[in-house]
């Protein structure tokens, strides 16, 4: 297992090396043929639903695992932007293409909104604001009936590009799988310039990076307004999938744990264990779904787990394992090079 990833690494090295953008336009070519290796159009759905929380959970890493607020509002901004998508599709009969920005800029929007409380509230206090805030929007869907209120808005239109429609879900993968990967991409580079070391030194102490000339409160900001915009994205390409229906259950409290937990499992700031984190926790809970009302104890005791025994989750493991490699490198190095000076100086002698 070590070797293929060790192999691994060093392919993507050799990649990196010729281009910076190869590693992932081979990361999309071998991607596209996974549908043709599924037993069932539910497989192609699952996969699909993966796509879409992979950019959810890439979402919450930015404002939670970069810059360090404490927020279990997310799911309330992909809330709205699934339902400014539906509302868009079936009262004005907007294509996709229309309703993808209009949702994510609808997000955006409340993203600020969120944001605010950060400039006053840390902590246990941020996350009890936030989550005030995605228990308000859940309940303002449920009692609105032009929201559909708790029946849910039914008959969304499938994307549709050039008289061409995504009527199922191997055709709507080819769609949300280079949209997630461009995600992903860009979440990485966020985290390798100025803004993520920004986000990273507001997360560290925010007294030392003000100090040090960083305006903490538009970096918080910023914080949630990108992580909005990732909310926004996963929730209007969730509302055009089949069945082309959403409900308030979709955004309740399970959910918003669920996508905590795909973070905290993944590791709070690493992208890749966020994405291992999103595919692992999807699996498990399409398969425990039949114990709806044991879910949230289950996700809340991994959570627990994680936080006690694993800290920095999957991805701190594998992190630790490439630092330990190459600390191990390094000394074996240090030692030929000693063993070539002290015998050169045996020979000088």
């Amino acid at each position: 297992m070590l070797t293929l990833i060790d192999g691994i690494e060093a392919f993507i090295g050799r990649l990196k090396a010729i281009h910076p953008l190869l590693p992932w336009l081979v990361a999309l070519l071998l991607l596209l043929p996974v549908p043709h290796f599924t037993a069932n159009n539910y497989q192609v759905y699952l996969i699909n639903f993966i796509c879409i929380m992979i950019i959810l959970a890439t979402g919450l890493n930015i404002v939670k695992g970069f810059a360090g607020q404490v927020t279990v509002g997310h799911v309330a901004l992909y809330a709205i932007g699934a339902y400014t998508s539906a509302v868009l599709s079936t009262k004005f009969g907007m294509p996709f293409y229309v309703n993808l920005p209009v949702s994510i800029l609808a997000a955006m929007i409340f993203g600020v909104l969120v944001g605010l409380p950060s400039f006053r509230l840390e902590g246990a206090y941020l996350a009890l604001a936030t989550l005030a805030f995605a228990q308000a929007v859940e309940v303002y869907i449920r009692v609105t009936n032009y929201l559909g209120a708790a029946s849910g808005i039914g008959g969304i239109k499938p994307p549709e590009f050039f008289g061409f429609t995504l009527r199922n879900y191997d055709e709507y993968y080819y769609l949300v799988m280079p949209i997630m990967l461009l995600a992903v991409y860009a979440s990485f580079a966020i985290l390798r310039s100025a803004t993520g070391r920004a986000f990273m030194a507001v997360r560290e102490d925010p007294i030392s990076a003000a100090s040090m000339g960083v305006n903490v409160r538009r970096y918080k900001l910023i914080a949630f307004v990108m992580s909005a915009f990732y909310a926004g994205l996963a929730g209007s390409l969730y509302a055009h999938m089949l069945p082309g229906y959403v409900h308030p259950n979709n955004f309740t409290v399970i959910e918003m744990v669920t996508v905590l937990l795909m973070v905290v499992l993944g590791g709070i700031g690493n992208i890749w264990g966020g994405i291992i984190g999103a595919i692992i926790v999807t699996i498990v809970a399409d398969i425990t779904r039949e114990y709806y009302f044991y879910q949230l104890l289950l996700f809340g005791a991994v959570i627990v787990g994680t936080v006690l025994f694993m800290p920095k989750g999957i991805g701190g493991i594998i992190d630790r394992y490439f630092v330990n490699r190459r600390f191990v490198a390094a000394r074996e190095l240090t030692a030929v090079a000693k063993r070539g000076v002290v015998g050169s100086a045996s020979r000088e002698e």
